[in-house]
């Protein structure tokens, strides 16, 4: 890309463009976009790298962020697009990029601290990618992990869930160990969390059904739709109804009740 057209660009609307692309999973999206972030960064900072050889003040550019946010957010978002189109080699190497920020010049205590919050996501990423990849080794490793940083529980456990799922492990255990956490975390949902609960309440009711247990199943697809009405996703909503579907014979006749009440209430 020209540098006349990345001085045009605006990293917090690039940073915008990112968060709205990843609720539609255009996963091809999301790279174009980390990437034209990436390169719009690193001309910002090699231009301040130039004027500061030259002893002049680089122009102002207006940020809401230390600059090191927005490599690190380039690169976390180049990973998830990797890892969500299974590309596992690709997504490690952006996890290590973003792992590893602390070679920019002139951070400040804010820019540190910048630094120090992606070498952690990067921490809770590695154990991700690996347990989606089928490495059931880790799993105990992981819920250590998990138990030891608890703002990480739901973020993991949608992650354990859906490799589950994938590998047909079964972690009832797992799931009783973090059985109060989740409840909590229910009860106090707000929009921060409501995409991470909604995937785990989905991922749930597809272990549920695998284990033989329909009833537990529709308990937590319930939950995964009013989450999905909530988070106004048609596509999860659509996705929820058909797996509800596919369990109503197994359903209670109460909960074919709530269901339909449901449907009323969001018409």
């Amino acid at each position: 890309m020209r540098t006349s057209i990345l001085k045009s660009l605006k990293p917090d609307i690039i940073v915008e463009m990112l968060d709205m692309a990843v609720p539609f999973e255009n996963w091809n999206k999301v790279l174009e976009r980390a990437d034209m972030l990436y390169q719009c960064v690193q001309s910002i900072y090699e231009e301040r790298q130039e004027y500061q050889s030259k002893g002049v003040p680089a122009p102002h550019i207006h940020i809401e962020r230390p600059l090191v946010y927005y490599y690190g957010f380039s690169h976390l978002m180049r990973g998830m697009a990797h890892q969500k189109m299974g590309q596992v080699d690709q997504a490690r190497a952006c996890v290590d990029q973003y792992g590893n920020l602390g070679w920019m010049e002139d951070l400040d205590e804010v820019g540190i601290q910048v630094v120090q919050e992606f070498k952690h996501k990067a921490q809770v990423n590695r154990y991700a990618l690996e347990i989606e990849a089928g490495r059931e080794q880790l799993l105990e490793e992981f819920v250590n992990f998990l138990m030891e940083h608890p703002e990480e529980c739901l973020v993991g456990l949608k992650v354990i869930t859906e490799a589950a799922v994938r590998h047909r492990w079964q972690i009832d255990r797992v799931l009783h160990v973090f059985e109060d956490q989740i409840q909590g975390d229910s009860r106090e949902m707000d929009s921060s969390n409501n995409d991470h609960m909604y995937h785990y309440c989905y991922q749930r009711a597809l272990y549920e059904q695998w284990m033989g247990r329909p009833q537990e199943a529709v308990e937590f697809i319930l939950q995964a739709i009013r989450l999905a009405d909530k988070l106004g996703m048609d596509r999860y909503f659509i996705r929820c109804t058909a797996l509800l579907e596919s369990l109503r014979e197994e359903a209670t006749a109460e909960q074919i009740g709530r269901y339909r009440v449901m449907l009323e209430e969001m018409k």
